[in-house]
């Protein structure tokens, strides 16, 4: 599959945010822009009406090298793991989660210092995404085996182990686990689902339709009509997600 292939059949939201996230790195690697540009500053955006870095600082993702490709490699990995599973045709609710996550994440970034939050965003895809497959076996470098709710706090020792400061990937598993329980937990508990995707982002993202196809009926000469036939109403519909 050559890449043009690979990128065309990314989810929508996965390929938008990939996309952004690769241009506005790569426009700081060729000084087009600084990541003083794109960093996020309560100060600038609310005194001098920066708005855009609301968002931008979600997709700069450091110099481009191991480290870029690393935090792509997650990126691509769950973002397009979720959209693809759990979120399959509903791609607004997808966006919607990203959004409410990003939200958590603005409000508490002024009280911890962080100036990007695109890897944090990353970790609470990660959680969300190990919440939804707790029965999946995971390997870490063929050391140990553990579960998939595990993941986030496994990568998150080995950042530590790599010098890198905890409090960027503590805020993506918080808001992944508020994310979790007000979308999972809490409407099973009490019935009532207070997470719900606004009408204008499902406009935007319309849900796909399932798909439902007839069997062909065969002729009346065929031998499946015969008397005795085991064929059974099992084959008479098919229905395709």
């Amino acid at each position: 599959m050559s890449i043009e292939d690979w990128y065309k059949q990314l989810p929508i939201v996965t390929r938008t945010y990939v996309t952004l996230a690769f241009l506005t790195t790569a426009g700081c690697a060729l000084e087009v822009i600084t990541p003083f540009n794109v960093y996020f500053n309560a100060k600038l955006i609310f005194s001098k009406f920066e708005v855009w870095r609301l968002l931008t600082n979600f997709f700069y993702f450091g110099n481009l090298g191991l480290d870029f490709v690393f935090h792509m490699f997650f990126l691509i990995k769950y973002c397009k793991s979720l959209e693809e599973g759990s979120f399959r045709g509903r791609s607004a609710d997808f966006l919607f989660m990203l959004l409410f996550g990003g939200t958590l994440l603005t409000a508490c970034a002024p009280f911890v210092n962080v100036q990007f939050l695109g890897s944090s965003l990353t970790f609470m895809m990660v959680y969300v995404w190990g919440r939804r497959h707790q029965a999946v076996h995971l390997n870490f470098l063929g050391i140990f085996v553990f579960t998939a709710p595990y993941l986030p706090w496994v990568l998150l020792a080995f950042s530590l182990c790599l010098g890198s400061s905890p409090v960027g990937d503590l805020m993506g598993m918080a808001a992944g686990h508020v994310y979790y329980f007000l979308e999972d937990v809490y409407p099973r508990m009490s019935g009532r689902r207070p997470l719900r995707t606004p009408g204008f982002i499902k406009a935007l993202l319309p849900a796909d339709e399932p798909i439902v196809g007839v069997v062909a009926v065969p002729l009346p000469d065929h031998p499946l009509n015969q008397p005795g036939d085991a064929l059974g109403a099992a084959g008479d519909h098919l229905h395709v997600e």
